[in-house]
């Protein structure tokens, strides 16, 4: 960790990442680290600094759903990027009780509240991670953000709810906010263990030798986006933050793949690196937890976001694919090469 103490240091401007230690955030991290900033890591865990980095890092732990940690966390800040997000662990991740409640909404309503300028103070920046699922179950397939929201899932809800008080705060003045809504996320970020999502999900199946399976008949399409691009995205909209404040905006590749070509390429993927047959994928009987959202094709045209801040996504679906089973496939031969050794130490 850097710390600048001299005047040059203390002009640069103060970016705090909520969540920091999170798939998304240590690609956020990672992709602001590279640039001369004052940079502030808040999260639950410690997250992890990386070694090349050219911004002043200072970082921190705690409980954000807590008045004064999350005030001592953004206080001094002139950006911050919020990244948190509750989600559970059991098979049905949407589970959204009182816990995810005080999360999801509590938060982004104790931060606005937090972040009120003073008579000459200037609002702080806030963006907020959303999801593009947010719309629900939407007319079309292609969704560019101007559809009526109707939220299908309990966590979907409460993403809408925090955005809803980002932007109640904005048009009050106490904060420039916006939200940029997020696909589905694919990859591994350098530094990190592991990955999150569906895909991920199904490259540690292929990896274990067992079969990919699904909901439905493959033809569902989904928007798949790699991690480094939506932390381009957040570094893109800091950039052009007087130009998005005040509404959302979609992020994605601008394409809906099947999923059951997407989990044919994972099965290839998975056994060129292991030398065994691809695994079978599969067709199973949906879950009681499975909801019509699951069955919803979904493509996004982020054309809007593009045209303010130039933004274009860099990795292709197989790049992106291909990354993200390397870097599983190399992490699973780490873990048992480690269990191997042990075993023998033992």
């Amino acid at each position: 960790m850097s710390a600048g103490h001299d005047g040059q240091a203390q002009q640069r401007p103060l970016v705090t990442v909520l969540g920091a230690s999170g798939f998304v955030g240590a690609a956020v991290t990672r992709e602001f680290a590279r640039r001369p900033v004052r940079l502030r890591l808040v999260s639950r865990s410690r997250a992890a600094v990386p070694q090349d980095a050219v911004a002043d890092i200072e970082v921190r732990t705690g409980d954000l759903t807590e008045q004064a940690a999350l005030a001592d966390a953004v206080e001094g800040s002139d950006v911050v990027i919020h990244l948190l997000a509750h989600m559970s662990t059991d098979a049905n991740w949407r589970g959204a009780g009182s816990a995810a409640e005080k999360v999801n909404v509590g938060t982004m309503r104790r931060l606005t509240e937090i972040l009120r300028p003073g008579p000459d103070g200037r609002p702080v920046t806030v963006i907020y991670a959303g999801t593009a699922s947010q719309v629900g179950l939407s007319a079309t397939t292609r969704v560019d953000g101007s559809e009526p929201d109707e939220p299908q899932s309990s966590y979907d809800r409460q993403k809408l709810a925090a955005q809803r008080e980002l932007e109640a705060a904005t048009r009050a003045g106490h904060v420039h906010g916006f939200t940029l809504r997020l696909p589905t996320v694919i990859g591994c970020v350098p530094g990190r263990e592991g990955s999150k999502g569906v895909v991920a999900a199904m490259i540690g199946r292929a990896l274990a030798g067992e079969s990919i399976t699904m909901w439905h008949d493959g033809s569902v399409r989904r928007d798949l986006l790699h991690v480094e691009d939506v932390a381009r995205a957040f570094a893109a909209a800091v950039d052009h933050g007087h130009e998005l404040v005040g509404r959302h905006w979609m992020i994605g590749s601008g394409r809906g793949e099947p999923l059951g070509a997407v989990f044919d390429r994972v099965a290839k993927l998975v056994s060129a690196r292991t030398g065994q047959e691809p695994v079978d994928v599969l067709t199973v009987p949906p879950p009681e937890y499975a909801e019509l959202g699951d069955f919803h094709s979904m493509e996004i045209d982020s054309s809007a976001f593009r045209g303010v801040t130039g933004w274009l996504p860099r990795l292709t679906l197989d790049e992106g694919l291909e990354r993200t089973v390397d870097d599983l496939h190399r992490s699973a031969s780490s873990a048992a090469a480690n269990s191997a050794g042990g075993s023998e130490d033992a």
